[in-house]
């Protein structure tokens, strides 16, 4: 199983004083250092923590995969086709949220998404959809031509008790049809050093992407350390 680190967050430090520092692309090294097989960033419009000088000196000096998370407007499909990231995840995307809320309406704007995928796969970059964990969901990114899915956990981290065993189990089978379809299923949003461990035993993933628990933690550890722990806690699962 493949751990995708969001470096997002190291930037949003930076953007806090308008410096240099701290520099996402040492974030990635050191990432890669304790383990990381990919590394994530999510380039929004309004350039709120990563930018586009980071993501093309990411290009450059990240040697795992480069995973770009973007909405899919068009000025962000031209910058991936000039990029050219080894993979590219569209999410939805308002101004005013903190975070990424939810899974793409994959229904309301099928193809919309469907033609942002066949651009995409004109230049060779792979896709995936970041989704609800809804079976409709999987069914229609499967039409869309996407090559996988990222499956919404936010739910499920959030969740305590039994509301938890009932989102775990919409993740399980939102999976499960997935791999069905020949879909890549990933899953991501929320994860953290406690709850990832029954996700990671979900039986198809190919990965999970995770960002803010593991910058978090890095503050007190350091991040080439705080990688490593979680890569050994989806590894023993």
């Amino acid at each position: 199983m493949i751990l995708g680190v969001n470096i997002d967050h190291v930037a949003t430090l930076r953007e806090a004083r308008k410096g240099a520092d701290p520099e996402p692309v040492m974030a990635a090294t050191l990432a890669v250092l304790g383990g990381a097989d990919g590394i994530t960033v999510h380039l929004r419009e309004d350039r709120r923590h990563i930018n586009d000088r980071d993501l093309r000196l990411l290009r450059e000096m990240v040697p795992v995969e480069l995973n770009l998370e973007m909405a899919a407007t068009d000025e962000m499909v031209r910058i991936a086709l000039e990029v050219k990231p080894d993979m590219v995840t569209l999410v939805p995307e308002k101004r005013q949220e903190l975070t990424t809320e939810g899974g793409l309406d994959v229904s309301g704007q099928k193809e919309h998404v469907k033609e942002t995928v066949r651009r995409l796969h004109e230049s060779g970059i792979p896709v995936s959809l970041f989704i609800n964990p809804r079976i409709m969901d999987v069914d229609i990114s499967r039409e869309t031509g996407a090559d996988m899915v990222e499956i919404h956990t936010g739910l499920y981290s959030n969740a305590k008790g039994e509301k938890q065993k009932d989102e775990l189990r919409r993740v399980v089978d939102a999976v499960k049809v997935a791999c069905k379809l020949e879909l890549l299923a990933n899953a991501g949003h929320g994860l953290n050093y406690f709850n990832v461990r029954n996700i990671a035993a979900i039986e198809g993933i190919r990965g999970l992407y995770i960002g803010h628990s593991i910058i978090s933690r890095a503050v007190f550890i350091g991040l080439e350390r705080a990688v490593r722990e979680m890569k050994e806690l989806i590894a023993v699962v």
